[in-house]
């Protein structure tokens, strides 16, 4: 049976609650305790999948195909633990479920209120698999105080009161402000916090204050007495260099050992930390740098592009290297030249979007890493603009384009290389799907199976010829054209099992160029970087070296 640690936050939002959880499930694994993370978000989208990139950054898509919060993308990175459709979870998808059941008749005719039938219903999606791991942590979305949060806050106190004393505790993230202009701390804002979560029946156990630098002894013990914790229970969040410091930070606080004593597992056993000290010395101790253009169309929030940065972090780890990443609006070079701003760095990546805008300038780019020899990575939609590229360019289609911005511009003649995939096999079943369908969860979504060709630079990559990537698209390189672009060196080198469905493609005789159909930084981790990432950054630093 699990044990359960609620994180929740006060003061203000973004204080890193989901990296606090990551870290602290990589420290339980540490002392050998198996971990599952979950996250519970208020809004009332069902899922992220039809947001905006810059209302919520990246959508995170799991092995089994559901569209959930980045921050599970944390937790995957720092624990290795591939999330699953049941560990992300919304206010609208809760509310869905309830009004699906009302629908039914399954309350037999009773009034639907949110005590107790929403409330039931978060507390039977926390005790989904509880007796598969040692410890369960559930993060709480948005702050206390938040009025759509309440429902989550109070499903949370009754799951603490149902379960035998001690299986539950609460952890509560907090901000201790800095004021500059007379030198304090302050302890205020997480006094109110902590008593604005302990007005609706939550007394936290743990308090994790976000602050620049270490909390004197004098503010750690007023926090202590004024929100009722343990002394040892206060702990600093500082600011850190880097995110993967934070497991290691933590210990050092004394985060993991403060869990353990609230649930009074004694004597606790020792952490094992040689793989983040490893991860540590190979992010402070780089030995180069090489500079990748990220070619995109949310380059305004680089959360959009989360896993894709973390991705290339790794991949420098991998090769003892520092990446420095340049994030570039794609829609410039649709006004202007490339070169200027694509010229000395050391590889390309065109990552993957949605809709017209910023497509050409992508198309450029690929361009520009064809011709000049210059290591490109195509993601997704990158993959589609090099393969339109090349056809347009290189294999005689000039009007080549994709039904996805046909369908949106209203154009009639064009030549579609990239069109909507209208059915596909999904396990032992045919899903088919249609253009005017409802936009959420209606893409090819999830981990699927992909055959290389041998002999080719993926294989050789990866090492296999089987392969098993997660998937978020609408759109598909078509098949059609695939003998002349093969005729011209753009070699299909990863297919779906049935031999329909383009996976990957490569230039023959380029220094390396890359495009692939899934998301491959959704799998990658710091004790484990994803074999494209790191390969590629390695073609960058080999390109660092002739520049």
């Amino acid at each position: 049976m699990a044990r359960f640690i609620f994180i929740t936050g006060g003061v203000v939002s973004s204080l890193g609650k989901g990296l606090a959880s990551a870290a602290l499930g990589a420290l339980l694994q540490a002392r050998g305790f198996s971990v599952r993370l979950r996250k519970l978000d208020p809004y009332l989208n069902v899922d992220p999948g039809t947001m905006s990139p810059f209302e919520h950054g990246e959508v995170f898509v799991t092995d089994d195909g559901a569209e959930t919060d980045l921050d599970l993308g944390h937790y995957e990175r720092f624990t290795g633990v591939a999330a699953r459709a049941t560990d992300s979870v919304s206010s609208g998808r809760i509310y869905s479920n309830v009004l699906e059941k009302e629908r039914r008749g399954d309350y037999l005719g009773k009034t639907i209120q949110v005590i107790p039938h929403v409330t039931n219903e978060i507390k039977d999606f926390i005790r989904i698999g509880e007796d598969e791991v040692d410890f369960m942590l559930c993060e709480i979305g948005g702050t206390v105080g938040d009025i759509e949060g309440l429902p989550f806050f109070e499903a949370i106190r009754q799951f603490g009161q149902d379960k035998p004393r001690g299986q539950c505790i609460f952890m509560h993230l907090t901000l201790l402000p800095y004021i500059r202009a007379s030198g304090e701390l302050k302890t205020k804002p997480t006094q109110h916090s902590v008593k604005e979560l302990r007005s609706i029946g939550i007394a936290p156990d743990v308090l994790v204050c976000r602050s620049e630098g270490p909390i004197p002894e004098k503010e750690r013990e007023k926090l202590a007495l004024f929100c009722n914790v343990r002394p040892d229970s206060v702990i600093a969040a500082q600011d850190l260099k880097s995110i993967y410091e934070a497991p290691l930070a933590y210990h050092r606080e004394g985060l993991d050992q403060a869990v353990l004593d609230a649930f009074q597992i004694s004597p606790a056993p020792k952490p094992d930390l040689a793989r983040w000290e490893d991860v540590a010395d190979r992010i402070f101790n780089a030995e180069g740098e090489v500079r990748i253009a990220i070619v995109g169309k949310y380059t305004q929030l680089e959360d959009a592009y989360k896993s894709i940065a973390e991705a290339l972090t790794h991949g420098g780890m991998a090769n003892r290297v520092r990446v420095k990443a340049d994030w570039i609006d794609a829609e410039i070079f649709e006004r202007e030249d490339p070169s200027p701003w694509l010229e000395g760095f050391h590889a390309i990546l065109v990552p993957g979007g949605f809709g017209e805008r910023g497509t050409e300038g992508k198309i450029k780019a690929a361009q520009f890493a064809r011709e000049r020899d210059i290591p490109y990575l195509g993601i997704c939609l990158g993959m589609q603009m090099a393969v339109i590229e090349a056809a347009r360019n290189v294999a005689q289609l000039p009007d080549a384009g994709s039904e996805e911005f046909d369908h949106e511009s209203g154009k009639k003649r064009f030549t579609p290389v990239v069109y909507h995939l209208k059915e596909w096999v999904q396990g032992n079943a045919t899903v088919r799907r249609k253009v005017e369908d409802d936009k959420g969860g209606t893409m090819r979504l999830g981990s699927y199976t992909a055959h290389l060709a041998e002999g080719s630079r993926v294989a050789q990559i990866y090492g296999t010829t089987v392969i098993e990537e997660r998937h978020r698209h609408r759109y598909e390189v078509d098949t059609r054209y695939r003998d002349k672009l093969e005729e011209k060196g753009l070699v299909f080198s990863g297919m779906s099992p049935d031999g329909r469905l383009p996976e990957i493609v490569e230039w023959k005789d380029h220094r390396w160029f890359i495009g692939v159909q899934f998301h491959p930084e959704l799998k990658s981790k710091p004790f484990a970087p994803h074999p494209l990432f790191a390969d590629f950054v390695r073609a960058a630093v080999e390109t660092s070296r002739l520049v």
